[in-house]
């Protein structure tokens, strides 16, 4: 193994969650007043918080963004995840074999809030290769495209982030692990809900890859 510890993103790389948190957004958004097309909305908002888009959502709608609205947000996304919520392919295989061969030394760092980490790790039977290890930039001054979740993340396990591989399917999640000066690998399965392969290796990963199920042997290589 040429890596020290592995440190996964949750959203579209361990669990395909994106769309249905995406589409619960793209119809409140429009409730509000800020139509938009599904495709206009996923190219916004993939891979970062919702607050952090405050100022234009906002504007859009012409209302501030309330706590109110914000847990409306949290329960529709919630029902959502728990009704339809897949792994993705590949996840189960890759989790376990690289559990074993890192002697647990890996981590999920995501952007998105723990409550919603947790739901959907537990959701897909990844919580336990985790447990203790869930990372959520919304606890932290800043989150992705900051580096600090993975920054802690590194720390956490005792592992420089040099000698870790972060494994991301967004743009703005690449951006988080550079800066944080890990290896970044590209998860491009194709379709909709995740960053396109040309866009990765534009944001500077040093591979991309589409089968989940590959990656041990990829960090091997």
């Amino acid at each position: 193994m040429k890596f020290d510890a592995v440190l996964f993103d949750c959203d579209g790389v361990l669990v395909d969650s994106e769309l249905l948190t995406q589409g619960v957004l793209h119809a409140m958004l429009g409730e509000a007043g800020w139509v938009m097309s599904m495709q206009d909305c996923l190219a916004r908002f993939l891979g970062k918080a919702v607050r952090d888009e405050r100022a234009a959502i906002e504007f859009h709608t012409g209302r501030p963004l309330t706590e109110d609205w914000m847990a409306v947000f949290y329960a529709r996304r919630n029902q959502a995840l728990q009704q339809h919520l897949q792994i993705i392919d590949g996840a189960h295989t890759a989790v376990s074999t690289l559990h074993v061969q890192l002697d647990g030394r890996i981590a999920c760092a995501s952007g998105a809030d723990r409550a919603k980490v947790t739901l959907q790790l537990a959701k897909v039977g990844l919580l336990p290769f985790f447990d203790g290890r869930i990372f959520s930039g919304q606890e932290l001054a800043r989150t992705k495209p900051a580096p600090d979740v993975y920054l802690a993340a590194a720390a956490a396990l005792g592992i420089t982030p040099q000698r870790c591989a972060v494994v991301e399917d967004s743009v703005t999640g690449v951006r988080a692990g550079l800066d944080a000066g890990a290896i970044v690998f590209g998860y491009a399965p194709g379709g909709p809900g995740h960053s396109s392969a040309e866009a990765l290796r534009a944001a500077g990963v040093v591979q991309v890859f589409s089968d989940m199920a590959e990656l041990p042997a990829l960090l091997a290589g």
